[in-house]
């Protein structure tokens, strides 16, 4: 039976919900006897990038553009599924969707995923640890 982990526990917080803006620092007591990493520490990389440290040492890279396009949500996976199936046509913008992707905020959800809201307005995804940390 798989020992279920409580949430981290927040050591320094300089972020307010909705946005974020400086860095998250997590502390687990209990991670380093997991299998699971988690994250210690996420931070900008610019405007439209995050790096995640992870407990196992490891540390991934994300673009903004990226995280948007492996968004889990059912919206998009349904998008993806119809692409393959329509003609080729050129898309629509959205003024927000013209400017450069950004990432506006992060929701941890329970101790497994974040809820990313993204400058385009999509925020629905979830995006587990485990594809956090799989390499791109």
């Amino acid at each position: 039976m798989k020992q279920r982990h409580s949430q981290p526990d927040v050591i320094e917080q300089d972020w307010c919900e909705g946005s974020i803006n400086g860095n998250f620092h997590f502390q687990d007591p209990t991670h380093k006897k997991s299998m699971d990493a988690i994250p210690e520490s996420i931070t900008r990389d610019g405007e439209t990038a995050i790096v995640i440290q992870w407990s196992d040492g490891k540390t991934t890279r994300w673009t903004a553009a990226k995280l948007r396009a492996a968004c889990p949500c059912a919206t998009c996976r349904e998008k993806k599924r119809g692409q393959s199936k329509s003609p080729a046509m050129l898309p629509v913008l959205s003024a927000a969707e013209a400017k450069p992707l950004t990432i506006d905020s992060m929701r941890p959800v329970g101790s497994y995923a974040y809820n990313i809201g993204f400058s385009d307005g999509h925020s629905s995804g979830l995006f587990q640890f485990s594809m956090l940390h799989a390499d791109q």
